[in-house]
């Protein structure tokens, strides 16, 4: 994917939103903009950096991908140019100003794709009527993509956050359209997992990430040498460490090797069991072998059913 530096000398069409999580309701958005590659038009994306995103609501703004996991995902769905705007310079934007200088002057845009609910220009005063007008008058035609609904309710960064919060990957997974995924280098760690035979390797959460809640997880590693299974520990290691830095920490089964600087896509699968603090390093091995017994009997659940259901 190429980002956009200059204004495009070929018409696109543009899929316009925060993306954070790039969910259903997002892929259905980034979709149609894709499908217009048909008819002659360059698939591109507006939105902005979710890593400096502004407090929302007076609170820190939780982003659900880094800003690298979302561009791929863009691009693997098909976007071949991404505009990532400055929101402390856009937002001050009016919304005929936004139309006019960013999806005319450097998109180049002939239609544009958004959820019925998307907002623009200063202080969102803007939305797709408004948006839909200014199009009629600059020559392009902007779309309004349904939201998507499951169980009843709408998908939602919101909810994917409320559900990852409270120990339910699963859930997550649904209105995400595959599991949530941490991504980034394995780092050193202490090396602990070693010296009591469960060796792991280390992720950061980036700063403003939302973290998931913390605890065990069975989970799922993709490596250069392919996919592993595990168990992945969320959390700050109570018994071992006083640091106050949350970390994923994974045992991977039936791997053999050193992933240190290598680029991991974890998965979390299911919840296992809140973070505790145990009284000794035995008590926590004997906790450790038996989250890794437990997890090997759900990951051989999960291998089957996806067997005979392909899920």
């Amino acid at each position: 994917m190429i980002n956009i530096t200059k204004p495009l000398s070929q018409e696109s069409a543009a899929a316009l939103g925060l993306f954070d999580g790039v969910h259903l309701g997002h892929q259905k958005v980034i979709s149609a903009a894709v499908r217009s590659k048909a008819e002659g038009l360059l698939p591109c994306a507006f939105t902005f950096n979710t890593e400096t995103f502004p407090k929302k609501h007076g609170k820190p703004f939780e982003f659900l991908c880094t800003e690298e996991h979302k561009k791929d995902i863009l691009r693997e769905m098909g976007i071949e140019r991404v505009y990532t705007g400055s929101f402390a310079e856009i937002g001050e934007m009016d919304g005929e100003g936004f139309c006019r200088d960013i999806l005319k002057g450097i998109l180049n845009v002939k239609k544009v794709f958004c959820g019925r609910d998307f907002r623009f220009g200063k202080g969102a005063a803007w939305g797709f009527s408004e948006l839909s007008e200014f199009g009629r008058q600059m020559g392009f035609e902007a779309v309004a993509v349904e939201a998507v609904n499951l169980e009843g309710s709408r998908v939602s960064s919101t909810r994917i956050r409320e559900f990852l919060s409270g120990g339910k990957p699963e859930k997550a997974a649904e209105l995400l359209g595959r599991p949530y995924e941490i991504c980034g280098e394995v780092i050193h760690g202490k090396a602990l997992g070693r010296t009591i035979s469960f060796p792991t390797i280390n992720q950061r959460f980036c700063k403003g990430q939302l973290v998931p809640a913390r605890g065990v997880y069975l989970s799922r590693v993709t490596t250069d040498g392919g996919k592993f299974f595990g168990v992945t520990n969320i959390g700050v290691k109570p018994t071992v460490s006083e640091e106050n830095i949350p970390l994923a920490e994974t045992n991977l089964f039936d791997f053999k090797g050193n992933l240190y600087g290598e680029y991991c896509v974890t998965e979390l699968l299911r919840f296992l069991r809140p973070e505790r603090k145990f009284d000794n390093i035995t008590a926590l091995k004997a906790a450790i072998s038996q989250d890794c017994e437990n997890a090997r009997i759900l990951a051989e659940t999960i291998q089957e059913r996806k067997k005979f259901h392909g899920k």
